[in-house]
């Protein structure tokens, strides 16, 4: 158990940065400036929070070199406070302990492997063939399908599904909900029926990936749906079939991604983008959210499509417009040609 205070100055000689005022400040949390109390280290990342420091009750705070002056708070200067913020608040609130054993009510089938230093919670079931690793942990009311493969320090909370075949890599934290390895929508149309077609991928996830809420990862319908490592998707994201993430991408909620579009490393995608199938994102590439991706991105950088709001009134009047662009746009053409046509036969 890691103690419950630590001094400025042991923070700062963990993890860096330069010390200013009084270095035996004692920490206990990092809260915001708004709501810091006595005991608690609170961080500056950005400007417009500057006017909460004069009144913030934090015991110390976290600055960059910009703002070293701007309080007489004790402080750590750092380089980049939010991360800096990051890693103490990981350090001062780190994960419960995994307590090894099997629940009297988990229901495992007998070729299951479930490593005697993991967890299974109660009412949780294990198909055949299936491997639970070192250090993971699998809560409550969850089912693991069969030749499940679940690496080592892996946590799944309560009520998440696997379905058979799938791998999850080590260090991967599964939230509630989640489903992995349901069917991808995959259907032909046949005499005016549609026809499944059997989805005999499977979903293969990466070391270090976290995956928020009611979030559903379709397996492959041939080959793998694949999200490499370090992937971060947040709550109510669809991945449909043949996805590829590529690693140390993140993704807001509700995004949703149709199948077989390849996705890019160190990708960051905002909330409720659509991204259609068969288009491929590039690595590095910034997606702003509500943006609807219809073709490829081969270059990095920033990419938006956001119609701004507007009034409801001025929005009908503009969306009016929008049904006539093309009949303006060739009629701006017709004029062009006309203006050309008069300026030649005057020169």
């Amino acid at each position: 158990m890691k103690r419950a205070e630590y001094s400025l100055n042991e923070i700062a000689k963990r993890f860096g940065g330069r010390l200013l005022g009084d270095s035996e400040a004692v920490i206990h949390q990092i809260a915001t400036l708004e709501n810091a109390q006595a005991g608690h280290l609170t961080f500056l990342a950005s400007g417009k929070y500057r006017p909460f420091l004069a009144s913030t009750g934090a015991s110390a705070i976290i600055v960059g070199a910009a703002d070293a002056e701007s309080t007489q708070l004790p402080r750590i200067v750092s380089d980049n406070p939010y991360l800096y913020f990051a890693k103490v608040s990981a350090f001062l609130n780190p994960p419960d302990p995994v307590t090894s054993g099997i629940h009297p009510s988990a229901v495992i089938e007998e070729s299951a492997y479930i490593d005697p230093g993991a967890y299974i919670g109660p009412n949780v079931v294990v198909g055949a063939d299936s491997r639970v690793g070192a250090g993971s942990a699998v809560m409550a009311g969850c089912c693991i399908g069969s030749r499940v493969v679940i690496e080592d320090n892996t946590l799944l909370h309560p009520h998440v599904v696997v379905y058979s075949n799938c791998i999850l890599g080590s260090r991967v934290i599964v939230h509630s909900g989640v489903v992995i390895g349901g069917d991808g929508f995959g259907l032909a149309m046949d005499k005016g029926r549609w026809l499944k077609i059997p989805q005999i991928g499977r979903v293969v996830i990466g070391d270090d990936v976290e995956i928020g809420a009611n979030t559903t990862i379709d397996r492959g319908a041939l080959d793998d749906t694949v999200i490499e490592e370090g992937v971060k998707l947040d709550n109510l994201i669809q991945v449909a079939h043949n996805v590829r993430i590529g690693a140390h991408t993140a993704i807001a909620g509700c995004v949703g991604i149709a199948g077989s579009a390849v996705i890019g490393r160190h990708c960051r995608i905002g909330g409720g983008t659509g991204i259609l199938g068969h288009t491929q994102i590039g690595d590095h590439v910034e997606i702003s959210s509500y943006t609807m991706i219809g073709k490829s991105i081969r270059e990095p950088g920033t990419y938006t499509g956001i119609f701004p709001f507007s009034s409801h009134e001025t929005w009908r009047k503009n969306a009016a417009q929008l049904r006539h662009l093309d009949e303006l746009a060739n009629k701006l053409k017709a004029l062009q040609h006309e203006v050309e046509t008069l300026r030649k036969e005057g020169s």
